[in-house]
């Protein structure tokens, strides 16, 4: 399947999610990989990583970048070469990458039953005991999760907490956006959050708050 969708946050922001439905060998038909990625991508156990990792090459290529165009730092964060930000997701059947002039941050989930059982690790749960049943808790708890990934992955900084350390504003489903904060090593960072729902799937991005002047 070609791009299953596109959305431009502003003329130098765009997310792009991909449905991986294709084979290994249709996803690898001209994609030119470096030798450090091939081999990765043959050193891979699951056919879902592997058409997941392809799928995410198809995706640079609909921005106009090639898997040459792509490197990671120490920390393993992705970074384009001609200086333009970048974050990149994959879960199961779909991959994302958010591409921009300022740092950013993407995060595509599942929702699952499971992170019932795992969300006293990154949020305080009691919070949410109000919601009306568990399908809309685990949408909830999905969006902050990813909210909290994404943010994560753009901040890219060794024991960040997401319990103790990353904090998401309350939100209504129907503002589909929201905010955030990160207080680490007594600095505190602002984020806004913008998150979609599409087949069972949640997907979060976010951008570094512009600082205004007081």
């Amino acid at each position: 399947m070609p791009l299953y969708k596109r959305i431009t946050i502003n003329p130098a922001t765009n997310v792009l999610i991909w449905k991986i439905e294709e084979s290994f060998d249709e996803l690898n038909e001209g994609i030119e990989l470096t030798d450090v990625c091939r081999e990765r991508v043959v050193g891979m156990k699951s056919d879902i990583h592997r058409r997941g990792f392809l799928s995410v090459r198809h995706l640079l290529a609909q921005e106009g970048y090639t898997d040459r165009d792509l490197y990671y730092d120490d920390l393993g964060k992705p970074h384009l070469r001609d200086g333009k930000y970048i974050s990149i997701t994959h879960s199961f059947s779909f991959s994302g990458i958010i591409v921009s002039d300022r740092e950013v941050g993407i995060d595509i989930e599942m929702q699952r039953e499971k992170i019932l059982l795992i969300a006293h690790k990154f949020t305080p749960i009691e919070e949410y005991r109000t919601l009306a049943n568990n399908d809309a808790l685990i949408r909830k708890l999905t969006i902050v999760w990813g909210a909290k990934e994404a943010v994560y992955k753009l901040y890219a900084q060794p024991k960040v907490s997401f319990l103790q350390h990353i904090n998401i504003t309350d939100f209504d489903f129907d503002d589909h956006r929201t905010t955030g904060k990160i207080t680490f090593n007594g600095h505190t960072s602002w984020y806004e959050f913008e998150f979609l729902e599409f087949e069972g799937f949640t997907c979060v991005y976010t951008l570094r708050k512009v600082e205004t002047p007081a």
